[in-house]
Parts: C-alpha cells; sequence; structure tokens
C-alpha cells in the first residue's frame, strides 16, 4: 500500500499551475486542496488545517503578501509552514516575503523536483515525517521493498535495472491510475532526456518478462491504447 499523510493547501489562480501541482504533490503521496482566491484559500486554512501552504504572491481582490500576514497572525494557522510562488524576482519582493513570515520562496517558472525538495526541507525543519511512502508496496503476489530496493514474486527475488525498478514503483505508487508515455519518460529519465517515448515501452515490455518469468499471478501492467500504462 501507499501511505499518505502531510496535507498541501495550494492557493493560485492560474488552473493550469493548481493542476500541475496537484498532480505532482499526489504522485509524491501528498494530500491536496486548493483555491484560487486569496480570500477563500484563507477560508479553507481555517477549516483544513493544512501541514503546509504553497501561496502564490500575485492573486486576485487580495495579494499573497497580505493572505500571509494574516496566517502569521491567526493562533490557529501562524505555525503552518508556506512556501511563497511567485514571478517576482527581485531581491526586495524576497526579502519582504520572508520578513512577513514566508520560509521558502521559489520563482516561477519552477522545477517541480525543486519544488518537493524545498517542501520536504521546510516540513523537515518543522519536524514533520515526510516519510509518506511505507516500507513495501504490493498487488497480488508481487512485493516492491523500498527500503531494501527490491522485489519478489511469491518471496523470489526478482532481478530489476535501476529503471524497470522505478517505473514498476511508480505504477505501484499510482494504482488504478493511467500514467502516459511523456510523464513515465520524465519522471524517470528526466526533463533532461532527450529520448523517444518508445524508450518507456522497451523497459515496460522488459519489467513484464521479468516479472512472468518470475511467476506473476496475472499480467500485473495494463496498457492504456494511446495513453499509457496503469497497475489496477
Amino acid at each position: 500500500m501507499f501511505v499518505v499523510s502531510e496535507k498541501v493547501l495550494i492557493i493560485d489562480d492560474e488552473m493550469h499551475i493548481v493542476e500541475l501541482l496537484r498532480f505532482n504533490l499526489e504522485t509524491s503521496g501528498y494530500k491536496t486542496i486548493y483555491s484560487y482566491d486569496g480570500f477563500d484559500g484563507f477560508i479553507k486554512a481555517k477549516e483544513e488545517k493544512p501541514d503546509l501552504i504553497l501561496l502564490d504572491w500575485m492573486l486576485p481582490n487580495i495579494s499573497g503578501i497580505e493572505v500571509l500576514k494574516k496566517i502569521r497572525q491567526d493562533a490557529d494557522l501562524k505555525k503552518i509552514p508556506v512556501i511563497m510562488l511567485t514571478a517576482k524576482n527581485m531581491e526586495d519582493d524576497k526579502v519582504e516575503g520572508l520578513e512577513v513570515g514566508a520560509d521558502d520562496y521559489i520563482t516561477k517558472p519552477f522545477s517541480i523536483k525543486e519544488l518537493l525538495a524545498r517542501i520536504t526541507s521546510v516540513m523537515r525543519r518543522y519536524g514533520m515525517n515526510t516519510g509518506k511512502e511505507s516500507e513495501e508496496l504490493t498487488a497480488g503476489n508481487l512485493k516492491l521493498n523500498l527500503t531494501k530496493h527490491e522485489v519478489k514474486i511469491n518471496d523470489k527475488k526478482v532481478d530489476l535495472t535501476l529503471k524497470e525498478f522505478e517505473l514498476l514503483k511508480l505504477l505501484l505508487k499510482n494504482r488504478g491510475k493511467v500514467l502516459s508515455r511523456n510523464f513515465l519518460l520524465d519522471e524517470i529519465w528526466g526533463y533532461e532526456y532527450y529520448g523517444e517515448t518508445r524508450t518507456v515501452d522497451v523497459h515496460i515490455r522488459y519489467l513484464r518478462k521479468k516479472l512472468e518469468e518470475a511467476g506473476a499471478d496475472e499480467k500485473y501492467i495494463e496498457t492504456i491504447r494511446g495513453v499509457g500504462y496503469k497497475i489496477d
């Protein structure tokens, strides 16, 4: 199973940014809630008591910095870590955000991997448990142990390459979700990888073969034609 714990509130008026953040955060094991407006975001923070807030600076009606001030003045919310998201890149703006009480600051456009690293770092400073992964991910007679970095079928070890292991881990973490070839390519090979999506298909084919040869009791990885792959 995949255990999630920390809840992240996203306050940003750009829908595509919110969807991008939600998808990547949930893929990484976080629960998410969101708002496109500062006033509504503050109310959601009061209602949901998130573990961390991602707060855009440029919001309609009320700026992110004003929302941050309200958060830091609220007895129930003042200890919640806040990371500011903004297109502003001026030193004075960063200083203002940090002086008001932002825990960190990241400028758009940003790398998702960098943002996730900053979230982990901030939560660690607050003494939160950022180990969201359970020790083991399972499906039928398949077991993937995250700590030992090994895969077993009926307790028999399956010898996988690093990329095959990472592919299987990502699919197991997202059981029931269809992961596109482009997403898998970006996540496993990196955003700077200039390969083709058929690289994913080749690795999936080898991964399936190894699982079947090891005695998998079913064909775990399902192909969704024209889209990608999933494990139910």
